[in-house]
């Protein structure tokens, strides 16, 4: 518990380092110009889509029907953006989570390690770039398979917000833990620290999903005001972005000091 306290203090001083605010830009401009072109095309058919899975569909009929029982008649124009999005938006989270991995991680574990804490720590290069960017994609894909699993629970508009942090939270642990180590621990130390710290860790990843979703009902609210949305969606996923940045940060302080406790431990016991 110290260790993670000590952690999530130094991560939340951190995040306001004039770089680390700058490397939060990065991800999130190049998730912002995918989803652009993206939308661009996809859309329209998206909205067509929503529409006749409202009107024929029963897993969402109970819900238009729902709202004219309770003279909520004003919301079935946007009912049909608001389901695009509650489909739109975990895919979006999820793609911000990989790009964060894949090109900012190792910037922010740079920073982290150059502080006087670490600084001596001996990298014994234990993972590969090749390792992270095939457990991304297989972590991913297992992700992407609970959401489908879990899809038809997301159309009661509480759960949106609470189901999809804890299948974020496993992926944030899975991808975070590996970047972090695959540097400085060996394969050994690697796979010991993760077995060891494996429900802090999800804790820790959890609790970055549920600070996610404070931004969700902001975002899923602006949809009431449509000439808003855009300004709050550019606004939003750059918050995502600095969440995603902290959940670096956390990872690497907390497993970082795991490692170097985990050293002297076993140079004590020689």
């Amino acid at each position: 518990m110290n260790i993670l306290l000590r952690s999530f203090g130094l991560s939340l001083r951190d995040i306001f380092h004039p770089r680390i605010v700058w490397l939060s830009i990065r991800p999130f401009a190049i998730t912002g110009l995918l989803w652009l072109v993206i939308l661009w095309f996809s859309w329209t058919p998206m909205l067509d889509f929503t529409k006749q899975l409202i009107t024929e569909s029963w897993l969402t009929q109970w819900l238009a029907d729902l709202i004219v029982k309770i003279g909520w008649d004003g919301f079935r124009g946007v009912l049909s953006p608001y389901l695009a999005l509650v489909v739109l938006m975990p895919l979006l989270v999820v793609s911000l989570l990989m790009i964060v991995s894949l090109t900012t991680t190792d910037a922010v574990l740079g920073h982290v390690s150059r502080q006087n804490t670490y600084r001596e720590m001996e990298s014994l290069q234990g993972g590969s770039l090749l390792g992270s960017v095939w457990l991304t994609i297989w972590a991913t894909g297992l992700c992407l398979l609970g959401m489908l699993i879990t899809l038809p629970f997301w159309w009661i508009p509480p759960l949106f917000a609470f189901i999809p942090p804890i299948i974020w939270g496993w992926l944030t642990a899975r991808l975070m833990s590996y970047d972090v180590l695959a540097l400085h621990a060996s394969s050994v130390e690697r796979s010991h620290l993760m077995r060891l710290h494996r429900w802090q860790l999800l804790g820790m990843g959890i609790g970055v999903g549920l600070l996610g979703a404070v931004p969700t009902f902001f975002w899923f609210s602006s949809i009431f005001m449509l000439v808003l949305f855009p300004f709050v969606s550019i606004f939003m996923l750059w918050v995502y972005s600095l969440v995603f940045i902290f959940a670096a940060l956390w990872f690497s302080h907390y497993l970082l000091f795991a490692l170097k406790q985990h050293r002297q431990l076993q140079g004590e016991s020689i």
